[in-house]
């Protein structure tokens, strides 16, 4: 496989296989529509790889089906999201899961509530879609994590809300076999992401944290994407990276960040979740470089 030529700010140092542990059962997202240019993505990444389809507002049903079953067929592991507020019912969220089984073998799932403000339904929380019974019998489910917080959920900049949701999802867990985790936003910095890692175990909070991180991608973008995103005090990373004019026409990566928390990882981080931002064939390149390194 032929990497993107990118030109690099500097050599950096390896980090004695801690880089290589970190990435170990990364995940990547994807859309159908640009699911649909990726020739083949047995070329990017190791088989068995789990790969999150987003469900966008307006995304057909059957396009997310055609990409799990793509998947499936070349060897991935499909984790669609369950946006409760574009799903309509019970019935339409039932629909959707047994044509997942049936059509493509999904066994995991994202839930989430969705960024749409008002839901097209009765259904508005993930924990309604866990609760209804729905996804009983599948291998995992994960949830959302906000480790910047959640604007919409939480408008005066806390995270209240936001930890009590996580914690209703926790008990769930604890009181059935549901083997869960929490997948997050992305962020910038690793000080706010330990932080918060450590305010999840404080609260009792113990499924384990699948790390959002941005991939490779032109600065512009990423500033675009994070703003779109309510990511907080971290765009602060970017912000600094703007104001320098030698670096800004470069590709912004996630080597400093994974470096940081590689060498001081938190107990409950168990893998990173890579949002490909830059394109999916720059994030696959600079996992495999970043593993080539160690």
């Amino acid at each position: 496989m032929a990497l993107v030529n990118f030109r690099r700010e500097a050599p950096r140092p390896p980090v004695n296989g801690k880089m290589e542990a970190l990435l170990e059962g990364a995940s990547v997202e994807v859309m159908p529509r640009t699911a649909a240019k990726v020739e083949s993505f047995r070329a990017l990444f190791a088989p068995g790889t789990r790969v999150y389809i987003a469900h966008i507002e307006g995304t057909p049903i059957e396009e997310m089906l055609a990409t799990a079953r793509r998947l499936r067929d070349e060897g991935f592991e499909p984790m669609p999201h369950f946006p409760a507020r574009i799903i309509r019912d019970a019935a339409q969220l039932n629909d959707w899961v047994q044509r997942y089984k049936g059509e493509a073998g999904v066994q995991q799932a994202l839930l989430l509530g969705g960024g749409v403000k008002e839901p097209v339904g009765e259904l508005h929380c993930a924990m309604q879609m866990i609760e209804s019974g729905a996804f009983d019998g599948f291998a995992r489910l994960h949830v959302a994590g906000h480790p910047e917080g959640n604007r919409d959920i939480d408008p005066d900049g806390g995270e209240a809300e936001v930890m009590a949701a996580l914690k209703l999802k926790q008990d769930f867990a604890n009181r059935t076999d549901a083997d869960m985790a929490i997948a997050t936003q992305f962020a910038f910095e690793a000080g706010p992401i330990r932080d918060w890692a450590a305010r999840l175990e404080a609260n009792g909070i113990e499924m384990p944290v699948h790390l959002g991180v941005a991939g490779p991608a032109k600065l512009q973008t990423l500033l675009k994407f994070a703003i779109a995103c309510g990511v907080g005090p971290s765009l602060k990373v970017l912000q600094k990276r703007a104001r320098d004019v030698t670096k800004l026409l470069l590709p912004f990566e996630p080597t400093d960040l994974l470096t940081d928390l590689a060498l001081d990882r938190p107990s409950n981080i168990e893998a990173v979740h890579f949002f490909p931002l830059g394109g999916i064939t720059a994030t696959a390149n600079w996992i495999a470089e970043q593993r080539g390194h160690e």
